[in-house]
């Protein structure tokens, strides 16, 4: 099994963990030393080696660290529209950041790769580049296309947008300096490419096209549970 970019699947919202653990059966790059992929992914010592990965972050209910000689954020944290991610975002950053700014590979997983992990990545590119959370998304779906966060995550990510990414993007510009103008243009690219793919899906007339946004209602963070 070799980690390479997913071949873009139409998946229905209705099921999109299911869909993402029977059709993604590999992690998926977003960037260069930044993956998204699931809870076995995270155990498979062969290609965590393989593929230069020394970091991971994983996020879900029971989150621990697994493997010896592995450097670990683990976040226990339940797929819940009620769970609150956004307190988790600025130590994710720091952790994704600081792996990616050696050359070395980050692993972000839950436990299907959809949407805990998706989350926490989407807000990365946030802070990365100068995107919404809705280009962010459509960023990572360009290689994911199962990638797909609940709706109280949407909505933080909405919020993180309005009030927090910019000072996020500053704390990161004093904290580690400007931020490689390469990141921005595979962003673009990855960007472009899922526009294109969605144009193109819309045009044959196939299956719906993975590109719900949750037209929801700005919620403080105050409204979410302050579980870990």
């Amino acid at each position: 099994m070799e980690v390479r970019e997913a071949v873009p699947v139409h998946v229905s919202s209705k099921s999109p963990s299911l869909m993402c653990a029977t059709l993604l059966y590999y992690w998926t790059k977003i960037l260069p030393g930044l993956f998204i992929g699931n809870f076995k992914d995270a155990r498979d010592v062969e290609q965590l080696s393989k593929n230069n990965i020394t970091h991971i972050l994983s996020i879900h209910d029971s989150a621990r660290p697994m493997l010896e000689g592995m450097k670990y954020l683990c976040i226990p944290a339940a797929d819940s529209p009620s769970q609150n991610l956004a307190r988790h975002f600025r130590e994710s950053i720091k952790f994704i950041h600081e792996c990616r700014l050696t050359g070395e590979g980050c692993l972000v997983h839950c436990l299907a790769g959809v949407s805990r992990s998706v989350t926490l990545v989407v807000a990365y590119i946030m802070t990365i580049t100068d995107f919404g959370w809705e280009d962010a998304l459509s960023v990572v779906r360009a290689a994911r296309s199962c990638a797909n966060p609940n709706m109280g995550f949407q909505r933080q990510l909405q919020e993180f947008e309005k009030h927090d990414v910019d000072q996020f993007r500053q704390w990161l510009k004093e904290e580690y300096g400007e931020n490689s103008s390469q990141d921005l243009q595979e962003a673009k690219n990855l960007l472009s490419k899922y526009k294109e793919q969605a144009e193109l899906h819309q045009t044959t007339g196939g299956r719906q096209w993975n590109n719900n946004f949750s037209s929801v209602p700005s919620l403080s963070y105050s409204n979410y549970t302050t579980e870990t």
